[in-house]
């Protein structure tokens, strides 16, 4: 939405920008889902029991059709491979680690050259994302694409938790539904198109969570999917004013990691089971929690690499994700650094539910979201802010430099000083003799799209560098 139409937008009153939300989400609904939607997600069920061998089958064709239609058909693509041809490199480009990895930058600057010769993107689906750092990426899809990925997310985020696309649910994600200075109710939007209740991550106040918890009572929600931090300040507050009687099929959390603590509050304010998805906009690759608690990838939503150097990640180690898609061979993304981090399990075994997808242990965070110590470890040091005895509401790491750290911190009533003086302990435990500075807040600044971020580094590439010549 424009600026303009956002300004009329947020001066309109409470039931027409519900009516807008609905226009909008009845579009979505026809782009989304449609006659062949039902038997795309039987498929995709299917698909989950294969054995190894199918996998791959299937994966190598998938995985052949988009090399070649990347190469012969886009743009950005077969310039490159013109260029290297005129060099006198004959790699082939059938196969994958012929192709060097794609930066997010090169999306942003010439979106329209990663898109095929054969497809007008004026009857695409366009979708757009603002990412972490709040750079825009345009994305283009057909029809078909977004219906093949919406049967996916309809298989592996909702039917697995027994819910569906037909249920009352509520969304808390990055939209500005409500004005962000509006003081007074409604925080939130019904799209009844979407049978969805989109609540403002931006209203989270203490004295605003009461309006929260009645909205999902009167609009009779079944299940919460929306941003891990939004949903973990919700579940909080209910618990600090001493629960409510709501009862839910399941929350679903996405863009942001899940920690133990988040989970396990989520759990006990709704009463029901707390599922961690994995996704992005470019469609590359997902992943869903199952039953037993394992997190699996989607081998037919793109074929994942997980990499430390340049070479595959140990397996219980942390590698960066590098994708290429499966789906939308019309704006096909080849070896694409999507820019978050994956651990795999330190063994391969088969999940307790049944499915072969694989699985990865956890999904560890953006690669900007490391920390590092001047004899060159990465670390995490979530566990330590998070600490129940340091009695935090919430908590952002801030990497200065390699000898400085900053905590914003939003106490609990409990705070003390010797809480500080804890924190600070933890810290130098970690991360060794380094400067750490507290820093009291009232909220912890979400990005441009709303998405919390627990830990920044701010280190200079210099420093990295130096940093992993030191750990090499």
């Amino acid at each position: 939405m424009n600026k303009k139409l956002l300004r009329l937008y947020h001066r309109s009153p409470a039931w027409m920008r519900s009516l807008a939300a609905t226009v909008r989400g009845v579009q979505l609904r026809s782009w989304r889902y449609g006659a062949q939607t039902e038997r795309l997600i039987e498929e995709a069920l299917e698909r989950e029991r294969w054995d190894a061998a199918r996998w791959r089958e299937w994966q190598d064709e998938r995985l052949a059709r988009v090399l070649h239609r990347a190469a012969t058909a886009v743009p950005y693509y077969r310039a490159q491979w013109s260029e290297r041809r005129r060099r006198g490199d004959r790699s082939s480009w059938e196969q994958l680690e012929n192709w060097p990895v794609l930066e997010k930058e090169s999306l942003r600057e010439m979106p329209r050259a990663f898109v095929a010769d054969d497809c007008d993107v004026r009857s695409m689906f366009h979708d757009h994302t603002s990412g972490t750092t709040g750079k825009s990426l345009d994305l283009w899809l057909t029809r078909e694409t977004v219906r093949s990925w919406y049967a996916l997310s309809e298989a592996r985020w909702r039917m697995w938790y027994g819910v569906s696309r037909r249920d009352r649910w509520a969304i808390f994600g990055g939209q500005l539904v409500a004005p962000v200075a509006a003081r007074r109710p409604p925080f939130w939007v019904w799209n009844a198109g979407l049978k969805q209740l989109y609540m403002s991550s931006y209203h989270l106040a203490p004295r605003f969570v009461p309006h929260y918890v009645a909205a999902l009572k009167r609009y009779r929600v079944k299940y919460l999917l929306g941003y891990t931090s939004s949903l973990y300040t919700l579940a909080r507050e209910i618990l600090q004013l001493g629960g409510s009687d709501l009862q839910m099929a399941v929350v679903v959390t996405n863009a942001e990691p899940l920690f133990k603590h988040q989970r396990e509050t989520i759990s006990e304010a709704f009463g029901c089971p707390v599922r961690e998805t994995y996704g992005m906009a470019e469609a590359v690759a997902a992943a869903s929690e199952c039953q037993a608690g394992c997190l699996h990838l989607w081998p037919d939503a793109g074929y994942v690499e997980l990499l430390t150097d340049g070479l595959p990640a140990p397996r219980g180690s942390s590698g960066e994700l590098i994708c290429t898609g499966l789906i939308n061979a019309d704006m096909p993304l080849v070896r694409y650094r999507v820019g978050d981090r994956a651990t795999l399990p330190l063994e391969e075994s088969m999940c307790m539910c049944g499915r072969t997808l694989p699985v990865i242990a956890s999904v560890d965070g953006r690669v900007q979201d490391t920390l590092y110590t001047a004899d060159g470890r990465s670390i995490d040091c979530i566990d330590t802010v998070y600490d129940s005895e340091l009695h935090l509401r919430e908590a952002q790491i801030i990497q200065e430099s390699l000898s400085q750290v900053r905590v914003r911190y939003v106490p609990a009533p409990q705070w003390t000083h010797a809480s500080g003086e804890s924190l600070i302990a933890g810290m130098k435990e970690r991360m060794g003799e380094v400067e750490v500075i507290l820093e009291e807040v009232r909220e912890v600044p979400r990005t441009t799209n709303g998405k919390f971020r627990p830990v920044i580094c701010n280190l200079s590439p210099e420093e990295r560098m130096r940093v992993e010549g030191i750990a090499r």
